[in-house]
């Protein structure tokens, strides 16, 4: 079957375009994100046509599959994402629950979020933004690239020298002996 022919590709879709919005609509629960799952599993299928081997399996398991997979990434990037924004609210939050606290260490603590979110400001923005979200954020060079639509070696440059640029200006053990 070849698939790079227009007639057929459209057949296909018409076809298979259910199964694969079920697939994706199950795990994302959004209509609008499955829609989009189907847009990229099809667009794919449009650029690659021979990467469908027929003698693996059939077409519309091959194409659920891709929308299966495609729908849990953007499901795993949806759940980090999330993370990272509980964990840097926490980093930023206010010190009114810490009543506990020693006076003493308020004051550090804060002239060291001050300090630290001043250097971080000195950054340029995407090298902040990549810094921020894997050191507080937790995410991986390859989460933060594809959240910041980069090649994934971009991501890691960009962490590296946020970082140094960070280390040049406190030294190399601040920021793992004063965390935020």
């Amino acid at each position: 079957m070849d698939i790079s022919d227009s007639t057929t590709y459209t057949r296909i879709y018409s076809e298979h375009r259910a199964g694969v919005f079920a697939s994706a609509l199950r795990i994302l629960g959004n209509e609008a994100q499955a829609d989009d799952v189907v847009q990229d599993v099809f667009i794919k299928v449009w650029r690659k046509p021979a990467a469908f081997d027929s003698k693996r399996g059939e077409l519309g398991s091959y194409l659920r599959m891709m929308g299966r997979s495609r729908a849990l990434d953007l499901w795993r990037e949806a759940q980090a994402a999330g993370r990272a924004s509980d964990r840097l609210k926490i980093a930023v939050s206010t010190p009114g629950s810490q009543s506990d606290e020693r006076p003493e260490h308020a004051v550090e603590r804060d002239e060291t979020t001050d300090t630290v979110v001043t250097a971080l400001r000195t950054l340029p923005e995407s090298q902040r933004e990549a810094v921020v979200l894997t050191y507080w954020g937790g995410l991986t060079a390859e989460e933060v690239a594809r959240r910041a639509a980069v090649p994934l070696g971009t991501a890691k440059s960009r962490i590296r020298l946020g970082l140094a640029k960070l280390r040049a200006e406190f030294g190399d053990g601040y920021l793992a002996t004063n965390p935020i």
